[in-house]
Formats: C-alpha cells, sequence, structure tokens
C-alpha cells in the first residue's frame, strides 16, 4: 500500500510538476530549483519570491505566467525597463508593483487609476507637491498615505476630512498652531492625538472632555495649575496623572479628599 504521507509537488494549479517538461529543467538537475524548495510554478508565493531571489535575471521572462501570483512576484524583481508597459496590465496588483518602482514621473498618470491599491501606489510615488490629486482622492486608504507625506504646510485642509485615520495623521503631523481646529473633532482617539500635541496654554480646550484618554493626555502634559484642576476628575487614572503633574503625593492627596 502507498505511503499516504507522501504526495508529488503540486503546481498553482493543484496538478503535478513535471520537472523534465519545465523550460528550466537544466537548473533542476543542477540543484538551482526545486518544487519543495525553490519553483516559479509552485502553489505558493514562498516557492516563488525563493526561485526570483535565487535567479534574479529570469524574471523578465515569467511577466507573462499564466498564474497571477508569479506574475506580479516577477514584476518586483524583473528589469525596470521591462515595467512601463504592465502599467496597462489588467491586473491591478501589477500596475501598482509598476508604480512603485518605475521613476515618480509614472505615477501623476496612475491616480486616475480606476483601482485604490494603484492610486495608493502612485501616492507613495508622488512627489511631496505633486500630491494635491491623492488628498483629494476619493477612497480613504489613498488621503492617509498622502496626509502622511504632504507638505505640514498643506495638512489644515484636512482637518475636517471624513475619515478618522486621515484626521488622526493630520493631528500628528500638523503644526502646533493648527491644532485647535481639531480640538472638537468628534472622535476621541483625535482628540487624544491633539491633546498630546497641543500647546500647553491651549490644553484647558479639552479638560473637560467627555472621553477619559483625552483627559488623561491632557494630565499628563498639564502644567501644575490646570493639573489641579483635574484632581477631582471622576477617573482615578486621570487623577493619578494629576497629581504627578502637580507635584502632590498620594498622603497629600488623602488629607485633602478628608
Amino acid at each position: 500500500m502507498a505511503d499516504q504521507g507522501e504526495r508529488p509537488p503540486v503546481d498553482w494549479q493543484g496538478l503535478p510538476i513535471d520537472c523534465a517538461a519545465c523550460a528550466h529543467a537544466e537548473l533542476r538537475t543542477q540543484g538551482g530549483c526545486d518544487p519543495a524548495d525553490a519553483c516559479v510554478h509552485g502553489p505558493t508565493a514562498r516557492l516563488i519570491e525563493r526561485f526570483f531571489a535565487a535567479h534574479r535575471p529570469l524574471a523578465d521572462e515569467h511577466l507573462g505566467h499564466p498564474h497571477l501570483a508569479a506574475r506580479v512576484l516577477a514584476a518586483r524583481t524583473a528589469s525596470v525597463f521591462r515595467l512601463r508597459a504592465l502599467l496597462d496590465d489588467p491586473e491591478p496588483d501589477l500596475r501598482a508593483v509598476a508604480v512603485l518602482r518605475l521613476p515618480a514621473v509614472y505615477a501623476a498618470r496612475c491616480m486616475g487609476d480606476r483601482d485604490r491599491r494603484v492610486r495608493m501606489a502612485a501616492a507613495m510615488r508622488l512627489p511631496a507637491d505633486g500630491l494635491l490629486p491623492a488628498l483629494e482622492d476619493a477612497d480613504p486608504g489613498v488621503r492617509v498615505i498622502a496626509a502622511r507625506r504632504a507638505d505640514i504646510g498643506v495638512l489644515p485642509i484636512l482637518v475636517r476630512d471624513p475619515d478618522r485615520e486621515v484626521r488622526r495623521v493630520v493631528a500628528l503631523r500638523i503644526r502646533p498652531e493648527h491644532l485647535a481646529a481639531l480640538a472638537g473633532d468628534p472622535d476621541p482617539l483625535v482628540r487624544r492625538d491633539v491633546a498630546q500635541r497641543l500647546p500647553a496654554v491651549l490644553l484647558p480646550l479639552l479638560i473637560a472632555d467627555p472621553d477619559l484618554r483625552v483627559r488623561h493626555a491632557v494630565a499628563e502634559r498639564a502644567p501644575a495649575d490646570l493639573a489641579r484642576r483635574l484632581l477631582n476628575d471622576p477617573d482615578e487614572v486621570v487623577r493619578d496623572a494629576a497629581a504627578r503633574r502637580a507635584g502632590i503625593d498620594r498622603e497629600e492627596r488623602s488629607d485633602g479628599e478628608r
């Protein structure tokens, strides 16, 4: 009876791999590839990646491979001079790889791509002074990338962005003098980010925030006089942080509460 634990290696379609019929059969005889270790026709990205890592010059030959994963991994390794044609490939994964590897001049034309993955790749490549289309993109993932890379001088246009993650990036990067515009943000995580950077003189804007995390961020940065206003906060973690900033030890706090 055959050993059920031994199965012949299969390709990406689940069919047995015939190494003798492979275009790289000679590599196999030289130990350059193995269907269990490094194989361009393998069923997993790891096998394909290992093949191209060992044989980078062969990537150009596989840009037309019938398996999408093999084409994408080949595009990551292939000569950059072969990638221009991939900008018009029907597969967005290939277009995205091409955008990431080609000179940045190609990124602008790809901001009109119908697929968000391609536009996100383009936003990673656009020069800082060319990011306005990405900052106005309909997809929040594209806007997040653009907000992380844009000149801080343009970030005020995003303080009312409908996406929380975009506004959080803005709160972490915008010039401190513009942070007050985000102090009334509807999302507490944005307000917490603001509290962690807001100039001390403006921290009173958030001292009565309904969210514990925001008040705690205020308490951790508050000057002593402002911190004393938080000693009676309903949450102990806020009171403890305020006491440390006010220079009050536990014994003194206990005496004051009696």
